[in-house]
């Protein structure tokens, strides 16, 4: 018996849900949980009722609350694609429970943007006595980007010295201003100040301060400003023979004025406001004003590119290879009715459930995705929609 119980009921867990629907083999029964019930309702109706069995409320930053879910399900493992300040309480009750657990983004507290692994890594102990796995960070970056490391290491060089991951999405979803995913999670990611590994400790830089304009195959040149990702923690810890690791993603210049203006008068802000009477955080407000990633993807034109810059040793010599994949939103939208950023982060949680169900990845303890054997991985991308190609190529990036 393979029976997941899924929380989380926004863009990206409808394509993990309508993707597992596909895939009576690897996933015999699915459940269905949300803080919001009738978005739950709403995914049965549309996948079907014999694929989705059970549908239910639930408060995920109450662990006692999923436990009792998870002991009413009976699940084999629990898909956490709900927010990432609700991770811990949701290890806790696979814990409680002795259940496996996966997610696609590492924990952040509610009231302050910091994304680092170690309050999760800090479980490590905990699950491997309890003999449960938890598998961390299992979208597309973080999580194909970790396996596309590990992919280049096996295959391609004897050391790994630079690494920089790249996230372009090519795309034009038409509104003046909006987020691919959660609103809230990604301004506060992207107003954060960015941070880069190299020679062996962290350098910090301002927010969206340092950019490269880099061509991107299937989309053409943008404009590309590094970040600071979780994946790039995990990497330099389980990779330590990488002297620089960066992390890049592109954003268009009305993108940024509107984020500039937005900033500039507060609504950025995680810090609570007294209006009329009540307490309310600016960006929880701004979320609730812009439009819902999930209505993206009707209209959607364009493509995504992701993908990693591997520099390293082989044979005594240096070489670069470029690992990505390009993924069309309107393509997306034919296929499960959702745009590519949803899309590539729900299909490598899919592929990584069913890696897990099977056994070929199954270990006791806490773990992230490079810790693992990266082949079959890499087969059921090609498999399931997300092709991918590796290039040798120069590196466009400067020593």
């Amino acid at each position: 018996m393979s029976r997941v119980l899924i929380i989380g009921a926004g863009g990206v867990a409808g394509v993990v849900v309508k993707k597992c629907a596909m895939l009576p083999e690897y996933f015999s029964e699915i459940h269905l949980a949300s803080r919001t019930l009738s978005k739950c309702e709403m995914l049965q109706e549309e996948v079907g009722k014999d694929r989705v069995v059970g549908v239910y409320k639930v408060d995920a930053d109450e662990a006692s609350e999923v436990a009792e879910l998870i002991r009413k399900v009976q699940p084999s493992l629990v898909i956490n694609v709900a927010l990432p300040y609700q991770d811990l309480p949701i290890m806790d009750a696979c814990l409680e429970t002795g259940v496996h657990y996966l997610d696609t983004a590492n924990y952040e507290p509610k009231d302050e943007a910091k994304f680092e692994y170690s309050w999760q890594w800090a479980y490590q102990d905990k699950f491997k006595e309890k003999g449960i796995m938890a598998l961390l960070g299992a979208g597309f970056d973080p999580g194909v980007t970790n396996v596309f490391t590990a992919y280049a290491a096996k295959h391609y060089f004897d050391e790994v010295h630079y690494l920089d991951i790249v996230d372009c999405n090519g795309g034009d979803h038409g509104q003046a201003f909006a987020t691919n995913f959660n609103p809230e999670i990604n301004i506060r990611e992207i107003t954060q100040r960015g941070k880069f590994w190299e020679n062996g400790e962290w350098h910090e830089t301002d927010p969206i301060s340092v950019r490269e304009d880099l061509d991107y195959p299937g989309v053409g040149v943008r404009a590309s400003y590094l970040l600071f990702h979780e994946e790039l923690e995990s990497l330099v810890k389980h990779f330590p023979t990488l002297k620089r690791a960066r992390f890049w993603m592109t954003f268009g210049e009305q993108y940024l004025t509107h984020l500039r203006v937005l900033e500039n008068v507060g609504m950025t802000s995680i810090q609570p406001i007294e209006f009329q009477g009540q307490k309310i955080v600016p960006l929880e407000f701004l979320k609730a004003v812009l439009p819902n990633p999930g209505s993206l993807a009707e209209g959607y034109t364009g493509m995504t590119c992701i993908g990693t810059y591997v520099t390293g040793i082989k044979d005594g010599k240096e070489k670069t290879i470029f690992i990505y994949n390009n993924c069309d939103h309107a393509v997306c939208n034919a296929e499960v009715g959702a745009q590519a950023v949803s899309y590539t982060t729900g299909v490598p949680a899919m592929i990584a459930a069913s890696m897990m169900l099977q056994g070929h990845w199954m270990k006791p303890g806490v773990w992230n995705m490079e810790q693992f054997d990266p082949d079959e991985f890499m087969e059921r991308l090609n498999k399931y929609g997300l092709p991918w190609k590796v290039m040798e190529t120069e590196s466009p990036f400067k020593r």
